[in-house]
């Protein structure tokens, strides 16, 4: 089976639509997968991954099932009253009253991922402050569950860490979806904290990421990927990815830091 994780266009977050920019790239994405064996569609229900996931169904005649669960990792933290958790969210706005407002989970500064090993752990995690101060586990669990089902009604049955192939086919999936459901879905595949692709991966918008499954036993398979964020596409296409997603690469870069 072939899996394919792509994100969507460059986004208009205010409004949850692709901008002029993302709109171009969806249709060189487009452009590329209509001439690919595509078997499923799946696609979050945000705005800007339907709108990304149109031009490929357009041009292929296809239509997608919407899955509410690869919607954007929604898990929120609340920091107030909590320092070691606001230095780990800097400026982070306040409400009218002064209060903080809750924050996306993996929004968190890299550097207390690297001081802090519990958030690198697969299951360590889930002793941190952000997990006791927020809905994360419980969103967590809630997406895991909705990518075993998945790979589940496709013959591969979450067990034991592997999947177990009760129908194993060639098959290709695709989801259009959010980076930071893509990094959620890798970390459950591989078995690592979410912390670890959140934090050292990237996916511009219509990147794709491929994964295939290997069966080196009968009965039991394992995803690898073979390409993680691949804008190939848009190069193709004479156009430069968006930098939605990246931040600063150097401190002084007048970019988001």
């Amino acid at each position: 089976m072939r899996l394919l994780l792509i994100r969507h266009g460059d986004p208009d977050y205010e409004h949850d639509c692709l901008t002029a920019r993302g709109r171009q790239e969806a249709a060189a994405l487009a452009e590329c997968l209509c001439r690919q064996k595509i078997d499923y569609f799946y696609v979050s229900p945000l705005g800007r991954a339907q709108e990304t996931a149109r031009y490929t169904l357009r041009a292929m005649d296809r239509t997608a099932e919407t899955l509410e669960w690869l919607r954007e990792f929604p898990a929120q933290v609340d920091i107030n009253g909590v320092p070691a958790l606001q230095d780990a969210y800097p400026d982070t706005p306040k409400n009218a009253d002064g209060s903080f407002r809750r924050r996306i989970a993996w929004d968190m500064l890299p550097r207390i991922c690297c001081e802090q090993e519990i958030y690198r752990t697969e299951n360590g995690w889930r002793q941190s402050l952000v997990a006791q101060h927020s809905d994360m586990e419980a969103v967590y669990d809630r997406v895991c569950a909705g990518l075993d089902e998945l790979l589940s009604r496709h013959g591969y049955v979450p067990e034991n860490g592997c999947l177990r192939a009760q129908r194993a086919n060639d098959d290709t999936v695709a989801c259009f979806c959010h980076f930071g459901m893509i990094s959620v879905i890798l970390s459950r595949l591989w078995g690592v904290s979410p912390f670890v692709p959140w934090h050292n991966t990237v996916v511009l918008p219509t990147g794709v990421t491929e994964l295939y499954t290997e069966e080196r036993e009968e009965g039991l398979a394992h995803f690898r990927c073979t390409r993680l964020g691949d804008c190939g596409h848009l190069y193709a296409a004479g156009i430069e990815p968006a930098f939605s997603g990246r931040y600063c690469e150097r401190f002084t870069d007048d970019t988001l830091h």
